[in-house]
């Protein structure tokens, strides 16, 4: 490969197809790590004295994140970092999922917060499956409702006012379009970088690397040595989510720079759809006192199926 277009002097390891730039290893790095920031900066995502709790399931995306993010907050003292891990009790892969977010806390003095289904729920995400079989959601719209209460309640119980998430540009692409295939167009204007707060009891969300492709955080974990789970899960090869990745991973191998231009166009439009949308009313759930458009949240909703089955 040639030389690298940004230093002009060493060795370019990465084609960056939408740009049209070669990258040497430490520009690459860097441009990643600056993209971040970047991210961070225009949405104004952090604060100085912010404690982030960083939702780290032990895959790629999260495990980068938080290299990423204790790197940026040593130039801020008096902000604070910590992750969660949030094990859902699918055999084989929460146990190393849980391994590899330890193992990296470690690594970078980070304290772990560590919760589970079965702590918070009763139930393993394995024990709902086999009894739901029969429904019509797949087993990643349970995981990801209870997923996103576990760790709101994590991160408030822990003293944190922004959560991290590392959903990615694909991440974001692949949610806008599923909520046209299913349906629920007005609910792309929830899709965005920062989520604002309805509710006393709900942490601000943040998506500091939801303008970095997967795959060049996959390339700058691999060079820089970061440590994260391999396994994939075995439930996610059963939702549409694996089929809209698909179809969008086409077209940017044909038209490089598509994801980024889905997301631009979201962004053009998202105050249209804001505009139309009512205020959502938030109430505590009768069940849980969590926070809720229902009378029940839809996590009880799901326990309280469970328990009458």
């Amino acid at each position: 490969m040639s030389t690298c277009t940004l230093c002009k002097r060493r060795k370019a390891i990465f084609m960056r197809f939408y740009s049209g730039e070669n990258l040497c290893k430490i520009c690459f790095c860097r441009s990643i790590e600056s993209k971040v920031r970047t991210t961070i900066s225009r949405y104004e995502m952090l604060n100085p004295c912010d404690k982030i709790m960083v939702a780290v399931s032990g895959g790629k995306d999260s495990v980068t994140l938080l290299h990423i993010l204790a790197k940026i907050e040593k130039e801020f003292p008096k902000a604070k970092l910590s992750a969660i891990n949030i094990d859902e009790g699918i055999k084989g892969y929460s146990v190393e999922a849980q391994r590899v977010t330890k193992k990296n806390c470690r690594k970078l003095n980070i304290e772990c917060v560590l919760i589970s289904f079965k702590e918070m729920y009763g139930y393993n995400l394995d024990d709902i499956v086999k009894m739901t079989r029969e429904k019509a959601l797949s087993p990643c719209s349970f995981c990801g409702m209870l997923r996103r209460k576990a760790l709101n309640i994590a991160a408030r119980e822990s003293g944190g006012n922004k959560l991290a998430t590392a959903h990615n540009l694909d991440d974001e692409t692949q949610t806008m379009i599923l909520n046209i295939f299913n349906g629920n167009v007005l609910q792309i204007a929830r899709v965005k970088p920062v989520l604002e707060v309805i509710h006393p009891k709900f942490i601000q969300r943040i998506k500091p690397l939801c303008l970095v492709p997967e795959r060049e955080i996959a390339f700058y974990a691999y060079l820089n040595g970061i440590e994260f789970q391999s396994m994939v899960c075995p439930y996610s090869e059963t939702a549409l989510r694996n089929d809209i990745r698909q179809l969008v991973n086409r077209m940017e191998e044909k038209h490089p720079g598509t994801k980024f231009t889905i997301f631009r166009s979201i962004e053009k439009i998202r105050p249209a759809i804001e505009s139309i949308t009512e205020s959502l009313k938030i109430r505590d759930c009768k069940m849980c006192g969590e926070p809720t458009i229902g009378e029940t949240c839809q996590p009880c909703q799901i326990l309280l199926e469970l328990s009458i089955l």
